[in-house]
Parts: structure tokens; sequence; C-alpha cells
């Protein structure tokens, strides 16, 4: 009999370092994916992960990923990949660390992190962002992981998420003129792993897309992502408002944060992506 598969975040996204000190093995889980192509947050902190190891042995010991600019050139394949890294500058309080996935020779997803201190409280003196007002979890709807569209959303097995039922997308009638591309809930591991900096990388994409809202399909490729961490999270359930800005010409960029059980802002996240409507000739 097979042995359990460990399915947890940390396992999923283990890197095993090789004679190379800045090349690394892995392997792209079956499971933290988004029909059958993998979660672009899950590759995001797959790449972390290795990008904090490289940096490690650079002498940044404690540091985390403060920062991330993401690219997706093609989708990886389930299975076996390998991660190289380049040291593109190592200060006294920060590092810059390139981290590219690779199979078969080519470049699938390319991305630059920058390395430092990590505040464990965050001290504001400013902040332009509404505040998040939703039920409490038990209040909200959880998302499955077949969704209505007959997508299988593997990170839903490993994700719980729940939705505010004011921003749920899933409906049999379109949505009505102006309906805001916007979605709110609560987010958390499914195992019960508290989310820390790193996760966070993952946490700002694991959730559909906004413009779901407003009619589009399931069809949302991200071409590129920055992330911003900004302090350790508290234990317990991430808040998160994924808001859709501007769409035109094919595209969209989409706006996520994410608040800890304090109500702190830990992370944010802009990305650009492609989409479709319904009634878009293709």
């Amino acid at each position: 009999m097979r042995a359990p598969q460990d399915l947890s975040f940390d396992a999923a996204t283990s890197v095993v370092p090789t004679n190379d000190p800045l090349r690394f093995k892995t392997t792209v889980h079956e499971l933290w994916t988004v029909g059958d192509k993998p979660n672009g947050g899950y590759l995001l902190a797959l790449l972390g992960r290795a990008a904090l190891a490289a940096g490690r042995g650079g002498g940044g010991w404690g540091w985390g990923v403060v920062s991330s600019s993401i690219t997706y050139l093609r989708p990886p394949e389930l299975g076996p990949a390998t991660v190289n890294t380049t040291m593109l500058r190592h200060g006294r309080s920060a590092a810059h660390v390139r981290a590219v996935l690779v199979q078969d020779g080519a470049e699938l997803v390319d991305g630059v992190f920058v390395l430092s201190d990590i505040p464990t409280t965050d001290t504001v003196r400013y902040a332009g962002i509404e505040p998040l007002r939703l039920p409490e979890p038990e209040h909200c709807v959880r998302l499955p992981a077949n969704l209505p569209t007959g997508v299988q959303v593997g990170v839903m097995e490993v994700v719980e998420l729940r939705l505010d039922p004011a921003s749920v997308p899933f409906a049999d009638s379109a949505p009505p003129p102006g309906t805001p591309a916007e979605l709110r809930g609560w987010s958390r591991f499914a195992d019960g792993r508290d989310p820390d900096p790193l996760s966070l990388l993952f946490s700002v994409d694991a959730i559909p897309p906004a413009t779901l809202m407003i009619g589009s399909t399931g069809w949302v490729p991200t071409l590129q992502m920055s992330t911003y961490v900004r302090c350790w999270p508290a234990p317990g359930w991430l808040a998160i408002r994924m808001t859709a800005n501007l769409v035109a010409g094919g595209m969209v960029d989409e706006t996520c944060i994410l608040w800890d059980s304090h109500g702190h802002v830990v992370a944010q996240a802009t990305q650009l992506a492609r989409l479709r409507f319904p009634d878009e000739v293709i």
C-alpha cells in the first residue's frame, strides 16, 4: 500500500539542495492546482522558499521575503523541476535573489525576491487602505474544490476559503448592473497550520478572480504578480479582499490585501492577468 501523501504547504513547497548551492530540486505538486495548472501563488511561494535557502547560504539568516515580482512564462507540468537561483545583490540589510523554475531545460516561471527582516508588529504612521468589513467566518460560504463552473480547484482541498455571502460569484443568473468586481472573505490552511511570511506569498492568490462577479469566465491566467509582505501574521484566520481595477483590452489588474486575525495588514499583491467573457468571440 502506498504511503499517504503529505499535502501540507511546507511539503508542497519544499526544495532539496544539490551540489550547487544555488540550485535546488523540487516537485510541482499535483494538488496545489486550479484545473490542471499549478496555482500562481503556490509557485511564488515555492520559488520564494528556494530564494530564502539561497539567501541564507549567503549569510541572510532570519530574513524573510519582503517583496517579490514574478512572471509566468509558461505553466509548468506537475512533477519534478529544478529551481535555479542567482544572488543579484547581498547587503547588510537586504538581499535580492532571482529564482527560476526550470523543466526540460526551459525557464517557465521567473521571480525576483527581496529578502530582509520582517517586522513582528506593524507601526503604522499612515494607512489609506479602506478597512475590511465582513461577517465572521461561521457566517460565510465555504467554497468547495469542485466549483459550479466545473473547474476542479485542488487548492480548495488544502485551504479553507469562506466568502462573504454578498460576494459569492457563482449564481444561476447574470450579475446585476453595477455589481463591483470584488471578493471578500476568510482564508486558512485546512490542516490548521498558522500563516507565516512565506505562506502569505501563496495566500494572496488563494481566491478566485474578482472578475467572476462581473461575468468573466474562469479562465484568468496571471501574467505577472508583485507581492509585499508587511509584517508577521498573527495565528488564525486571514481576512482577504480581491478587487479588480481596470478591465480592458482582454486584461485585468487585480489587487489583493490580507489582514491577520488582529486586523493588521500583513500582505498586498497586484497582478496583471488575461481574461475572457462568454460573449467574446475566441
